[in-house]
């Protein structure tokens, strides 16, 4: 008889695939690297052929992996539900959010604070991403919800709350702006504080170069207090050793946020953590850190 797909060996597989690595997963779920390796070789061994390509960039899930994948989604859900049912009052499970790290600072604080009060039987894994990967990441299923940025006016309904990208500097008024070509310190060239910071400048005609890199706020913020580059942020993001540089650039566009969820079956945790989320999220004032 063929061995059952055990619920271990399903959530595992499911970490893997969020976090595209088995050494992430593994941390995520609290195990060593060697054991999530031995299950997902008994995984593979159950169904009878390969679950992951493997690559120095990490791992992929095969076709046998992806069709896996909707099934061990299917089943948790339903596994944690049955639990949540029987074990009577509070929310039981867990939940996977993803999120931008500038709404990560300001906003998740207070929203996971909140839901753990209410909720603490509840598994909550966060994912930190721009929103040009994590509507991917909904559609593969690998967060089960995720705080995203849209552009405006063309944004749904659905909009939270309105921010907009702002220029930010060490000094409100720096020497940079006098330079021929403003270097700029800017995140992922797919990104939309990117192509909106690059659209303005050619718009007006500045020139400008991006002398530095960096897919974290971390960083943008460090090259912006060094001086040697202007950066591109929310205004929700700016922390207060920064300035927003309000004249000599020009204007960066409004964006709206808002909460998706991903195509996969929903839960009452994701539900009611979209729930505190909205309300937090649509009601706290713009305040930098």
């Amino acid at each position: 008889m063929q061995p059952p797909l055990e619920i271990a060996l399903l959530r595992s597989f499911v970490a893997v695939m969020r976090n595209r690595s088995i050494s992430a997963g593994a941390i995520q779920i609290g195990r060593t690297q060697s054991a999530v390796s031995m299950q997902m070789r008994r995984l593979e061994a159950i169904i009878g052929s390969p679950i992951f390509h493997r690559s120095g960039s990490g791992v992929s899930a095969t076709r046998a992996g992806e069709r896996l994948l909707g099934h061990a989604q299917s089943i948790l859900h339903t596994h944690d539900q049955a639990l949540s049912d029987l074990a009577g009052p509070g929310l039981r499970g867990s939940i996977c959010v993803g999120c931008p790290e500038d709404y990560l600072n300001v906003f998740l604080p207070g929203v996971l604070m909140r839901f753990a009060a209410d909720h603490p039987a509840v598994e909550v894994e966060i994912v930190c991403a721009p929103t040009v990967d994590l509507k991917p990441m909904l559609h593969r299923r690998e967060v089960d919800l995720a705080i995203v940025s849209e552009p405006l006016p063309a944004a749904p309904c659905d909009v939270l709350r309105h921010t907009r990208f702002v220029w930010v500097a060490n000094d409100p008024a720096p020497a940079l702006l006098h330079t021929e070509v403003v270097p700029l310190a800017l995140s992922a060239s797919n990104t939309m504080d990117h192509q909106a910071a690059c659209d303005a400048m050619h718009n007006l005609g500045r020139a400008y170069r991006v002398a530095f890199a960096s897919n974290s706020l971390a960083g943008l913020l460090a090259i912006a207090r060094s001086g040697h580059a202007i950066s591109v942020v929310t205004d929700v993001a700016v922390p207060g050793d920064l300035s927003i540089i309000a004249d000599g650039l020009p204007p960066l566009p409004e964006i709206g946020i808002r909460i998706v969820e991903s195509s996969g079956p929903s839960t009452d945790a994701i539900g009611e953590f979209r729930r505190i989320a909205s309300e937090m999220i649509g009601e706290r004032p713009t305040r930098r850190p």
